[in-house]
């Protein structure tokens, strides 16, 4: 059994945090662990903070999530361009990301992503798209499995 979701938000700073609070409890409802789950948020917040400081002139970014037995996917796009698709392709390729210089503000996002998930991917067309994977382990529970009776409840209205 697979599950996902799918939203679309405004480029907007305040909307990472809100793509984290969903996604934290559908990984965690999903069976993910704790550990895992951080991984996954922070990834997930570097991607989007790019995507909202890149995406112009696209007015929203999508985070799109699939939960299956064996992985996660998340990927974050926006039909807007980025800075240097084909520098960030390499950065994306390249066995090693140079780190930044120590007095600069950003260009760790790709590094902790590699860094955090299992597998990144970066596509151009026809989406401006950053593709994070991560490998269920040991520690989460399988999918079809309920949650503890102990669990917290959320309804997103």
């Amino acid at each position: 059994m697979d599950a996902g979701f799918s939203i679309t938000l405004p480029r907007q700073a305040y909307t990472v945090a809100v793509v984290r609070d969903i996604l934290d409890t559908h990984l965690h409802r999903g069976g993910l662990c704790r550990e895992c789950v951080d991984d996954i948020l922070l990834a997930v917040s570097e991607a989007g903070s790019n995507a909202v400081e890149h995406g112009a002139p696209d007015p929203d970014y999508t985070v799109e999530t699939e939960l299956g037995p064996r992985w996660c996917e998340v990927r974050v796009s926006h039909t807007g361009r980025a800075p240097d698709d084909a520098h960030l392709a390499e950065l994306f390729a390249q066995e090693t990301v140079p780190l930044p210089a120590p007095g600069t503000e950003s260009g760790r996002g790709i590094v902790l992503m590699r860094y955090l998930m299992d597998e990144v991917a970066f596509q151009d067309e026809p989406r401006t798209m950053v593709v994070l994977r991560k490998r269920r382990t040991a520690c989460d529970r399988p999918l079809e499995s309920p949650p503890s009776e102990r669990s917290t409840r959320y309804a997103l209205l």
